[in-house]
């Protein structure tokens, strides 16, 4: 009878450590760089699925029309601010396949808002007029982890942009669609 209860005490437990909900990190810090930029972020779990990322960092730019038509300093490092609220989709699939889930390793959908500000610009060898502007772009994308610290992160979307060109001196401002790919390499704190 003793064995009898310990056993089923035991399975027990292990249904209710099974029963547990996959969720988000419920905060995950780290930094991540790429061909285009270098970036520190923040994620925060808003529920089992949502997490909010909040980034600051640089986005590298090779600008050749529009704005730096008349420069000859193409390449551009600009401050950007990013919020992106982030739809986890498949942490429980990967969790139920024993596939890592730590880190928010998984597959996203995300609303990318970015703000490059107008306070600076690295590399700007010609004194080119600095020309702020924000996007919202929907994105799809995963990230995976590889280790304990490092991971990897793709994404592709297309949305909106509007440039603060009257800001700079320009006669009028511009708005026009945005493609946002993304490929890159961070390591989480």
């Amino acid at each position: 009878m003793k064995k009898t209860l310990i056993t089923l005490t035991l399975c027990g437990l292990t249904l209710i450590a099974k029963a547990q909900n996959t969720s988000v990190e419920k905060s995950t810090f780290g930094v991540q760089t790429g061909v285009l930029g270098i970036w520190a972020y923040n994620e925060a779990k808003l529920s089992n699925t949502v997490a909010l990322r909040t980034e600051i960092g640089f986005d590298f730019g090779i600008w050749e029309t529009t704005f730096y038509d008349d420069y000859d300093s193409p390449f551009l490092l600009t401050p950007v601010i990013v919020v992106e609220p982030r739809f986890y989709y498949n942490l429980e699939k990967r969790s139920k396949n024993s596939k890592p889930t730590d880190g928010n390793s998984g597959n996203f959908i995300a609303l990318k808002m970015g703000y490059h500000p107008d306070w600076f610009v690295l590399f700007n060898t010609d004194d080119a007029p600095i020309v702020s502007d924000f996007s919202i772009i929907p994105t799809w994308g995963i990230r995976r982890n590889i280790g304990k610290h490092f991971n990897y992160e793709a994404g592709l979307g297309t949305g909106f942009s509007y440039t603060f060109a009257k800001r700079a001196g320009y006669l009028k401002n511009k708005s026009e669609m945005e493609l946002n790919m993304h490929l890159r390499i961070g390591y989480r704190f």
